[in-house]
């Protein structure tokens, strides 16, 4: 392992155990992202005015972005294999807050996903948006290192992995244009809302 490994994960894991809050803090934002970001999307979702379909395709790109960045992981996963802290580490010389299987370590699940969802939403979602996706996953990554189930580069490589992902979605986002539509077309936003076909229904009676 790495010195940089050994030193950034015991600076940041040498803190668990000791603040009982900071712990069951730490430990629900590193098992839970996917159910945090899950209500983000659907509060994001549903509360966008009506008529704004541009924000709601970069809530779909936003989704994709992170679907894209697991099946880097999953991809990566196959041909690289690096033990978790707790099974590399000597017992006593860190603290565990959740449990975890044995897969590989590198990278991370939860902070691709993470910052795939962040990343997909910097170009044009809402700004409340792209600061909760983007606060939520630093905090996702901290505390996958924090409660003692990652290394400090298997969450940084899950950054890059997160924002390549955005990269390539955004550039392939017409893609997903029909699906987009089709959520608009179901909850009657956009250029389905009624309030819309009224104004287009006007506009051509005159």
């Amino acid at each position: 392992m790495n010195s940089f490994d050994l030193f950034g994960y015991h600076f940041i894991n040498q803190w668990a155990g000791h603040h009982p809050v900071l712990d069951k803090l730490m430990a629900f934002f590193a098992q839970y992202a996917l159910e945090l970001y899950a209500v983000l999307f659907l509060l994001a979702w549903f509360t966008l005015p009506k008529s704004d379909s541009d924000k709601r395709h970069a809530m779909v790109v936003a989704g994709f972005s992170g679907v894209l960045a697991l099946v880097f992981n999953a991809i990566i996963g196959q041909f690289f294999f690096r033990p978790r802290p707790f099974v590399t580490l000597p017992k006593g010389t860190f603290t565990q807050l959740i449990p975890h299987s044995f897969d590989t370590s590198f990278p991370s699940d939860h902070t691709s996903g993470s910052f795939g969802f962040a990343a997909g939403s910097w170009k044009k979602a809402s700004f409340w948006v792209r600061w909760s996706f983007t606060i939520l996953a630093v905090l996702v990554a901290f505390a996958r290192v924090y409660t003692g189930v990652h290394w400090p580069t298997d969450v940084l490589a899950s950054v890059i992995i997160g924002f390549v992902s955005a990269k390539i979605v955004w550039l392939i986002n017409p893609l997903f244009k029909p699906l987009t539509n089709l959520g608009l077309r179901l909850f009657h936003y956009g250029k389905y809302s009624k309030e819309t076909s009224k104004l287009v229904i006007k506009k051509y009676a005159k």
